[in-house]
């Protein structure tokens, strides 16, 4: 049920009335896309970003006046946050949980756009756990784009399955990709950093032409740089599902090895998908993430 008043509206969402406002406001100026349409997605496959998200502290890029505005990054409890919406301590940081669909939409509903996650999450008490996952981003440095971390990822997909890894490839929604491998939760983010570290450095020094393992500008043009540095513990990275603040409306989007493979052979193969099309994909397949979670 809504109850439109105004630029506010009253919804019914997982047993709690929420006041939605200005679901008219255009946040994505190159497209038309609406607040609306960002919290219908949200809705839509909110019971999958969900599990995504459980017992990981969010936090949030917000984008008050849309995507063509100024942003901000968000790790505290936002100002004014209900009582029921659920937070950890982390070090000097009150995070949000996200639980139910709810949380979600109250969430989102302050623009926030994009959620990023740490790759390990916290217990019943608020400690923090070993990772469960282990992640590496593959950063293109203009002209490279989508097609170049497709051939990377094919090499890291091979190099990884001798160590027993299985690889799960999401295309990021701005640039590039990232590469999920699931993990026991025997390491600490520290060894995990450390062997991240290990493979970039492997592969920087067995395809130089391709692969790039430091932060270097002048060198980073037509390589992809793997950042391993995104599994330090105090570090985030978009969640799966998550929209992105870009002149798109495009998704961190899980996607198939096939389409990566295609990827690597045809330049216009593999693109960033939006949130119509994620949707689609969801309905359709289901969400081929599941061996991330546990």
């Amino acid at each position: 049920m809504a109850d439109s008043r105004g630029s506010v509206t009253r919804v019914e969402v997982a047993g709690r009335t929420l006041r939605v406002s200005s679901l008219e406001k255009v946040m994505y100026p190159a497209t038309e896309t609406t607040k609306g349409e960002i919290l219908a997605y949200y809705a839509r496959a909110g019971e999958t970003i969900l599990a995504h998200l459980a017992r990981r502290p969010v936090t949030r890029v917000r984008w008050p006046h849309g995507t063509g505005g100024e942003s901000f990054f968000e790790k505290n409890l936002p100002s004014g946050a209900p009582s029921w919406l659920p937070r950890v301590q982390v070090d000097d940081v009150t995070f949000p949980l996200v639980e139910d669909l709810a949380q979600l939409t109250y969430l989102v509903n302050l623009n926030s756009i994009e959620l990023h996650v740490p790759q390990w999450r916290v217990d019943e008490d608020g400690a923090r756990l070993n990772p469960d996952r282990l992640v590496i981003d593959l950063d293109p440095g203009k002209p490279a784009g989508l097609h170049e971390c497709a051939r990377v990822a094919l090499l890291l997909r091979e190099r990884l399955g001798r160590l027993g890894l299985d690889l799960y490839p999401v295309t990021s929604g701005s640039k590039g990709m990232q590469l999920y491998a699931p993990l026991g939760g025997d390491l600490t983010s520290n060894q995990v950093r450390d062997l991240a570290q290990q493979l970039a450095q492997e592969m920087t020094k067995n395809h130089p032409d391709l692969v790039l393992w430091k932060m270097t500008k002048s060198l980073r043009p037509g390589k992809v740089f793997l950042d391993w540095s995104q599994n330090v513990a105090a570090k985030t990275t978009v969640c799966p599902y998550s929209m992105r603040g870009r002149d798109d409306p495009w998704v961190a989007a899980p996607r198939t090895w096939d389409e990566v493979e295609a990827g690597a052979e045809d330049a216009e193969a593999l693109q960033q998908l939006g949130f119509d099309e994620v949707l689609v994909r969801l309905e359709e397949h289901g969400d081929p993430l599941e061996p991330l979670l546990p």
